[in-house]
């Protein structure tokens, strides 16, 4: 990624952050008319001590009457602009925070809608730290920045309106400000732009290493890495350090310091102009006292933008790392827009499926087989021989490069995800579980699905005999990913998760790995019934899970080597011949082990 957003592009982005407020036009509008109705009150007051000096206490005209209103006024003006500010702030906050909660919705949306090669190549922590942190800063831009460059802005305006209705001349002369401040917030934006952008980027890797930490923590206790993650996190926080120590800096010299010389400078720059005038003439006490009002009025908010200038920058940095999420083409395989087929019966062709994740190395080549309805195959191989790369393209989770795959005779292209899913069901070897009751992890919030469809399915699968040993049964609440349940436990709710929407087309990558024999025994049975009239396509390591099934497909390195059934392929003395022997061999030497 490049260190330094141009302008251009930063004001591309400014402007898109800016469209968000396109719905919220007139609660914008509102609350900025508030805003011009408290510079105005801000703008007025010095007015008024301006002429309370020269008309009333200079000549010592002390009628009580216009003094008395003069007071009012100013009173009711110093109050209405507090009241006013109040409703103004709490507006603009009310926009920013609706605004950041659609935006944070639309991110959200777009991760659900990724493909999984996005996922393969992002770590998660840095998907969280840009729906949550990035968007926390545009949140801050929203409230800090805009509402207080639109409060400055026009009171700047006025500030020099009124400068020329007391005195041109030196307002002309207050107006070569502009430029000195105009330069030093483009060179601000050049540097901290690159500062801002490392900090975001470091920031985004310790959520990562924090997030691989916490879930791996078990790993990293049994293996002793504490001291290695430990310096590897120390690493990137003293990265993070550095970076923002930089920035420290750069605010410490271009911010309030260099605005203070120059009000120094232009104090001094008013006070000798009235002090020459004053040799030939007499001058106003009140024109002086509300110039220089006016310039430490005019100062107040150039210094507030200027410190805003660092919120704004982190806003943008934050806003380019959002919008690269949002504007992501590696979304997950869809159907045509007028994809409207429908699955009946749910067999599967596989016709020359060749597949890469990287676009350069083919895990799958030429890859061939049909499952006909009520028909097992079983996929076998070695790791990396690329079962699970034909269970992710039926499930759409990926494109696939070269053939098709085809179901009842269509091409899956001419399907949407949505009849897909409706129809394929899938068991994986470790399951998901959310933090829910037991019912929603079966149901998944499917309306459709009614308490006794929940039970009878978790009848089906053996699961309903502990559910109800459980203190409130199918209303219990899992922790996250069910880790108070044992991983039997786990897979029989997500069995049960699956019988539950009845598939037409089975989907099991080794769906009784963590499951103890007697409980196997009983799951095999449910597992016979399920396939009834389904077509089942199974990944299998143990290769006597999968011997009845209809066809065995043997892969290696990408490629079908060896088909048939369980008897035809021992027949053939290969590659599943010497798989078999293997696993039997180990089998024995572990009953000679127990006999000892």
């Amino acid at each position: 990624m490049n260190e330094h957003l141009s302008n251009s592009k930063q004001n591309q982005i400014v402007k898109r952050l800016l469209s968000y407020l396109n719905p919220h036009r007139k609660a914008f509008i509102f609350a900025f008319a508030l805003l011009v109705l408290t510079t105005a009150a801000d703008i007025i007051g010095p007015i008024l001590i301006k002429i309370f000096i020269d008309d009333y206490l200079t000549p010592r005209n002390l009628d009580t009457q216009p003094l008395i209103l003069l007071a009012i006024t100013y009173v009711f003006l110093t109050i209405s602009k507090v009241v006013i500010q109040y409703l103004q702030s709490l507006k603009f906050q009310e926009i920013a925070l609706i605004i950041i909660q659609e935006m944070r919705v639309e991110m959200f949306a777009k991760v659900e809608h990724l493909g999984m090669k996005y996922f393969d190549q992002t770590p998660t922590g840095s998907l969280i730290s840009r729906i949550t942190n990035d968007t926390e800063a545009i949140k801050d831009m929203f409230v800090e920045v805009i509402s207080t460059f639109l409060q400055n802005g026009v009171l700047l305006i006025g500030i020099f309106i009124a400068m020329f209705i007391l005195d041109v001349k030196l307002a002309l002369f207050c107006l070569v400000l502009l430029p000195c401040l105009y330069a030093l917030m483009k060179t601000y934006r050049h540097f901290s732009s690159i500062y801002y952008k490392r900090m975001r980027e470091k920031l985004s890797q310790l959520n990562a290493k924090l997030n691989e930490s916490l879930q791996g923590m078990a790993i990293i206790q049994v293996f002793r890495q504490e001291r290695r993650l430990r310096k590897e996190f120390e690493e990137i926080n003293r990265e993070h350090y550095e970076a923002g120590i930089k920035n420290i800096k750069l605010d410490g010299l271009l911010l309030r310091p260099a605005v203070d010389v120059l009000y120094v400078l232009s104090i001094m720059m008013v006070l000798n102009y009235f002090g020459i005038t004053a040799i030939n003439s007499p001058i106003e006490i009140g024109v002086l006292y509300a110039f220089v009002s006016y310039l430490d009025r005019f100062f107040e908010p150039v210094n507030q933008m200027m410190m805003r200038l660092s919120i704004y920058q982190q806003a943008i940095i934050a806003a380019s790392r959002v919008f690269q999420v949002l504007d992501e083409k590696e979304v997950a395989p869809n159907g045509s827009n007028n994809a409207d087929g429908k699955i009946n019966m749910g067999e599967v062709e596989f016709k020359d499926v060749t597949f890469s994740y990287d676009g350069e190395r083919n895990v799958l080549k030429d890859i061939s087989f049909t499952v006909k309805q009520g028909e097992t195959v079983a996929l076998v191989g070695h790791t990396g021989s690329g079962k699970s790369s034909i269970i992710n393209l039926l499930l759409r989770f990926y494109e696939l490069q070269k053939g098709d795959i085809l179901i009842d005779g269509q091409s899956i292209k001419t399907y949407s995800n949505q009849e897909i899913r409706k129809h394929m069901g899938l068991v994986l070897q470790d399951p998901f579980l959310f933090a829910n009751t037991v019912h929603h992890n079966i149901t998944l919030h499917n309306q459709q699905i009614s308490r006794q469809e929940v039970e009878k399915a978790a009848q089906f699968v053996q699961a309903h005999s502990f559910i109800n040993m459980l203190p409130h049964q199918y209303d219990e609440i899992l922790v996250e990913r069910g880790a108070t349940l044992s991983s039997g436990q786990r897979q029989l709710l997500a069995f049960a998760r699956t019988i539950a929407r009845d598939p037409k087309i089975l989907v099991l990558d080794e769906a009784t790995a963590h499951i103890d024999t007697e409980t196997e025994e009983a799951i095999q049975i449910a597992l016979d019934k399920m396939r009834r009239g389904r077509t089942t396509i199974a990944i299998a390591h143990r290769l006597s899970t999968i011997q009845n099934a209809d066809n065995i497909l043997v892969l290696h390195k990408g490629k079908i080597m060896e088909q048939g059934n369980h008897h035809e392929l021992l027949k053939q003395k290969g590659l599943y011949y010497k798989m078999y022997l293997l696993q039997n061999g180990i089998d024995q030497e572990v009953e000679e082990v127990s006999e000892m």
